[in-house]
C-alpha cells in the first residue's frame, strides 16, 4: 500500500515538471522572437541616423573644401617661407660658430674708436667748427692727448737706482712741438682768452692743493730750520735774479722782481716723489731730512706766489709809485682777509649730516677757489686771488682736521686732470722762430747766477740744523728743481698784458714766461737726477735693528719726526 502510494505520487511530480518544461520553452520562444524584433528595429533606426548624418557631414565637408582651398595655397607658402626662414637661421648660427666673437686688444681697439667717433659727431653736431681742425675744441683736444703721451713716454725713461724723470718734461715739450712744427701750428689753435682760462683754472688747483698740503705740527716740529729753509733761499735768488735781470735783460725793477720770484719756487712735482722714494729706501731718514724738505718746500711756494701778487699788482697799477705800493699791500691784505671769511665759511658749511659730504666739500672748496682767482681779475686786484684761495684752503683744511684726506685725493685727481693742459700750453706759448740768441743766452744766465746763490745760502742757513757736511750739500742740491710754480705764475704777467695791450708790457712778460720754460727744461731732470745719484752717496741709510723685532734704530734728531709724518705723502 505504502509502495503504491509512493509510486503514484512520483508519477504526478514527473507529469508537473513536464508541464514546467513545456511553458518555460514556449515562454522562452516568445521573449527571443521579441527581443529579435526589438535588436532589429534598433539597427535600422541605427542606420538610418547614420545615413542621415552622413550626408550631412557630406555636404559640410563639400562646402568646407569650396571656402578652404585657397588657404592651403597660403598655408602652404607660409610653411615653404617658415622652412627658408629656418634653413636661413641654421645657416647663421653655423657662420657664427665658426666665426667666433672679437676680443681681446682688437675687440678694445674697435670700442675706443667707435667711442671717440660717436664723442666727437656729438660734439661736431653741437659745436660745428669749433671741433674741427682749427678750433679751440680741436686744439685743446690733440694739445692735451699728445701732453699725456709726452708725459707717459718721459715717465718711461728710468735708469737704474735713479727716480723717473718727471713726466711734466714730456708734456712741456709735446706743448713746444706742437707750436714750432709746421703746418701742425695752423690747425692745432687754441684762442689766448681760453689759453689764459685754462691756466687760471689750473693755477686754481695748484694753489689749493698747497693750502690743504700745509702742516702746522711739521712746522712746529721742525721749527726754525724749516722756516730758515723755506725764507731764506726764496727771498735771496728772488733778489740776486731781480738784480741780475735788470741790468742783463734791462727789465724794470718791478718786472725783475716778477721774475725772481718766478724763478725763486721750489717744484714740490720733483721734489716730493724723489723724497718719498728715498723715505722708502731709509736713506736720511734719522734726520728727518725727507720730511723737512717735503714741509719746507709747501711754505717756499707759498712765500714766491704771495711776492710775485705783490709785485704783479704794483706792476699793473697806475699812479705814482708809493700809490702802487700801497695797492699791492692791499691786496695781500685783502686776499687774507677774504681768504679767512670763505675758509670759516667752509668749515661751516656743507655739515657733517650731509650726504655725499667728500663731494659736496671739493666741490665748494674748488669752486671758491677758482671764483677766487677770476673775481680778483674783474675788480682789478690780480695778486689777491692767489692768497685767497691758499688762505681759504689752509683754514678748511684746519677745520675738517682728518676728513681732509679724501678732499684731498679728489683735488689731486682734478690736478692730474689739469696738468698736462697747464704744461702743454706753458710749452705752445713759446715760438722758437721769435726768441732772439740773445734773450736765450743771457736769460740761462740769470738762471745760473740765481741757482748758485741759491746752492750757497742753503748750504749756510742748514749749518746750524745737526747736519754733517754731506747732507747739507745733499739738502742744497735738491733745493733746485723748479717746474710746476712756474708753469703756473709764469704766464700771469703775459696774460694781464695783453689784456692791456701795451707792446711793451707784452715784451717783458713773454721774457718771464721764456725764462720761465728754459727754467723748467734745465732745473727740473738736473734736479731730479741730482737728488737720485746723490741720495745714496751723501744720505746714510737707516738701519734695521734685529734685536728688537726689525723695528727701525731711534736716533736722538729724527726718529720722532719721522713717524709722526706718516701721513705726510698723502698730505702733499
Amino acid at each position: 500500500m505504502i509502495n503504491n502510494d509512493t509510486h503514484t505520487s512520483l508519477s504526478e511530480v514527473t507529469d508537473l515538471s513536464s508541464l514546467f518544461k513545456s511553458l518555460g520553452s514556449s515562454s522562452s520562444k516568445m521573449m527571443d522572437e521579441e527581443s529579435t524584433k526589438r535588436f532589429c528595429q534598433r539597427n535600422e533606426d541605427r542606420k538610418r541616423r547614420a545615413h542621415e548624418a552622413g550626408s550631412k557631414v557630406q555636404v559640410n565637408r563639400d562646402e568646407r573644401e569650396i571656402t578652404v582651398l585657397p588657404r592651403r595655397k597660403t598655408d602652404e607658402l607660409d610653411t615653404a617661407r617658415m622652412s627658408d626662414s629656418s634653413s636661413c637661421c641654421e645657416s647663421c648660427i653655423r657662420l657664427k660658430d665658426r666665426c667666433p666673437r672679437p676680443r681681446g686688444l682688437l675687440s678694445l681697439i674697435v670700442t675706443k674708436v667707435c667711442l671717440f667717433a660717436l664723442l666727437f659727431g656729438v660734439v661736431w653736431s653741437v659745436t660745428g667748427s669749433e671741433c674741427l681742425p682749427g678750433g679751440n675744441l680741436f686744439g685743446i683736444v690733440v694739445l692735451f692727448i699728445c701732453s699725456v703721451l709726452g708725459g707717459k713716454l718721459v715717465g718711461m725713461i728710468q735708469l737704474p737706482t735713479l727716480p723717473p724723470f718727471p713726466p711734466l718734461l714730456g708734456m712741456l715739450l709735446a706743448g713746444l712741438l706742437l707750436r714750432n712744427v709746421p703746418y701742425v701750428t695752423d690747425a692745432v689753435f687754441i684762442h689766448t682768452h681760453w689759453s689764459s682760462a685754462l691756466r687760471n683754472i689750473a693755477l686754481s688747483i695748484i694753489l689749493t692743493r698747497a693750502g690743504l698740503g700745509l702742516d702746522p705740527s711739521a712746522l712746529s716740529r721742525l721749527k726754525a730750520v724749516c722756516l730758515r729753509l723755506a725764507i731764506g733761499p726764496c727771498v735771496m735768488e728772488a733778489c740776486v735774479v731781480a738784480l741780475v735781470s735788470h741790468f742783463l735783460l734791462g727789465l724794470p725793477w718791478v718786472w725783475g722782481f716778477i721774475l725772481g720770484f718766478v724763478l725763486a719756487a721750489v717744484s714740490p712735482a720733483v721734489v716730493v716723489p724723489s723724497m718719498l722714494l728715498l723715505q722708502r729706501e731709509g736713506l736720511g731718514v734719522e734726520k728727518g731730512i725727507p720730511t723737512l724738505l717735503m714741509a719746507a718746500g709747501s711754505f717756499d711756494d707759498i712765500l714766491a706766489i704771495t711776492g710775485f701778487s705783490t709785485c704783479l699788482g704794483i706792476a699793473f697799477s697806475t699812479g705814482s709809485t708809493w700809490m702802487n705800493i700801497l695797492k699791492g699791500l692791499l691786496e695781500v691784505v685783502g686776499g687774507v682777509i677774504a681768504g679767512l671769511i670763505l675758509g670759516l665759511f667752509l668749515c661751516c658749511f656743507p655739515s657733517k649730516d650731509q650726504e655725499d659730504l667728500v663731494v659736496r666739500r671739493t666741490l665748494m672748496l674748488l669752486g671758491l677757489s677758482i671764483f677766487s682767482v677770476f673775481f680778483s681779475h674783474v675788480i682789478g686786484f690780480a695778486g689777491a686771488g692767489g692768497l685767497c684761495t691758499l688762505v681759504l684752503a689752509f683754514l678748511a683744511a684746519l677745520g675738517w682736521k682728518t676728513d681732509k684726506a679724501p678732499v684731498a685725493a679728489m683735488v689731486g685727481t682734478s690736478w692730474d686732470m689739469f696738468q698736462p693742459l697747464l704744461f702743454g700750453l706753458i710749452g705752445a706759448e713759446i715760438t722758437i722762430s721769435t726768441l732772439s740768441p740773445s734773450t736765450v743766452g743771457l736769460g740761462l744766465a740769470c738762471i745760473s747766477i740765481g741757482l748758485v746763490v741759491r746752492l750757497l745760502v742753503t748750504f749756510l742757513l742748514v749749518h746750524y740744523g745737526g747736519f754733517n757736511l754731506k747732507e747739507k750739500l745733499f739738502i742744497s742740491v735738491a733745493w733746485l728743481p723748479k717746474a710746476t710754480v712756474q708753469a703756473a705764475i709764469g704766464s700771469k704777467a703775459l696774460d694781464l698784458a695783453r689784456e692791456e695791450g701795451d707792446e711793451t708790457l707784452i715784451k717783458f712778460g713773454l721774457e718771464v714766461l721764456t725764462l720761465a720754460v728754459l727754467a723748467i727744461l734745465t732745473t727740473a731732470p738736473i734736479g731730479a737726477l741730482g737728488i737720485g745719484l746723490a741720495g745714496p752717496r751723501l744720505l746714510a741709510r737707516q738701519v734695521k735693528d734685529d734685536t728688537e723685532g726689525g723695528a727701525m734704530t731711534p736716533s736722538s734728531y729724527g726718529i720722532g719726526q719721522e713717524k709722526d709724518c706718516v701721513t705726510l705723502e698723502s698730505k702733499l
